[in-house]
């Protein structure tokens, strides 16, 4: 097992920061019902010397393994930073502890990238301005959950057919 896994395990044993924040001052939300992978995140600020700073992240997911550990990582990462300095963290920098990403895990890390910038736009007080169709931007803490948010998608051309094992 690589030094990489050994680091998901040991994040997802006490992931940090997980679950919905009811005072929050922006959420983002990122990914797709169809494909199986959503994220969002809540961020709170607070003054500090003169600058709005993030005081808090969380976050909830539906998603791999690894998606759950960056976007615990994250979390911790992003206190006391500006929106700005939020802003610039790519996938690699916000895995943090966990190290590199490999190939095949770096879309996971751009869904918690995704989630925090899709947070930051929310806040007017940022400059980012990256956002792909998929995100939708929350600066209400009263948003819907995200499970609330998979419910409330509008169904496609999925079809459920039950299985007799007669």
């Amino acid at each position: 097992m690589s030094d990489f896994e050994n680091n998901v395990r040991q994040a997802l044993s006490n992931p940090q920061n997980q679950g919905e924040m009811t005072d929050a001052d922006s959420v983002g939300t990122v990914g797709s019902p169809d494909c199986g992978d959503m994220l969002r995140m809540w961020l709170k600020f607070t003054e500090k010397d003169g600058k709005k700073v993030i005081d808090r992240a969380t976050f909830q997911s539906f998603g791999c393994q690894t998606a759950i550990a960056v976007a615990s990582m994250a979390t911790e990462l992003l206190k006391g930073k500006t929106a700005q300095e939020a802003a610039k963290l790519d996938a690699q920098a916000l895995s943090g502890e966990l190290g590199e990403l490999p190939p095949m895990k770096i879309h996971c890390g751009e869904l918690v990238q995704g989630a925090l910038k899709n947070a930051l736009e929310g806040d007017s007080n940022t400059n980012a301005s990256t956002q792909s169709s998929d995100t939708t931007p929350t600066s209400s803490a009263a948003s819907p959950t995200l499970i609330e948010s998979i419910s409330n998608q509008t169904k496609g051309n999925i079809r459920i057919v039950p299985i007799d094992n007669d």
